[in-house]
């Protein structure tokens, strides 16, 4: 049996290096950043981002579908880590004074307290392992350059605009 090939062709050399230099960055980036925030807090990345996304939000709320949306997530991953962070405390989770039907997270006091006490850390992290390592003359570029594919992704993947 012959081996499908790829519609435009395989990578080339450049974006191989490219594309595997993007991959080992995001997931020792991802696996740093969910170390620190365990250790130092408890938190996930997820929890982080949820936190961060609703802290953000008019009245520290939004709908379950509006903060997927948001996050990049399918809804019920978000429904089940929503639904963890409730049991800690973290977010509530109550129906829509608009629609009974439509579930609203909420940030909590403590979830709140929890995104305030980790943020120093974390922010100190991205600097120390992202921001030291970009030499400032190609920040802008790179900057671009993530805004360019990000708008590509939103244009062509399957997940709803934020």
């Amino acid at each position: 049996m012959t081996a499908k090939r790829p519609a435009r062709g395989w990578l080339d050399r450049d974006e191989q290096r490219a594309w595997l230099a993007y991959i080992r960055l995001q997931l020792r980036l991802s696996y740093e950043i969910n170390r620190q925030l365990q250790a130092d807090h408890e938190l996930s990345q997820s929890d982080y981002d949820v936190l961060t996304a609703l802290s953000v939000a008019p009245a520290s709320c939004l709908t379950v579908t509006a903060l997927a949306t948001q996050l990049g997530w399918e809804r019920s991953r978000l429904s089940h880590h929503a639904r963890r962070m409730a049991q800690r405390g973290l977010v509530s989770l109550d129906p829509a004074l608009a629609d009974r039907r439509v579930t609203e997270v909420s940030l909590t006091t403590a979830g709140r307290h929890a995104l305030e006490a980790a943020a120093p850390g974390h922010v100190d992290l991205v600097h120390d392992l992202f921001f030291d390592g970009l030499p400032a003359h190609l920040r802008a570029p790179f900057t671009e350059a993530l805004e360019h594919i990000y708008d590509n992704v939103l244009a062509r993947g399957t997940l709803p605009r934020p």
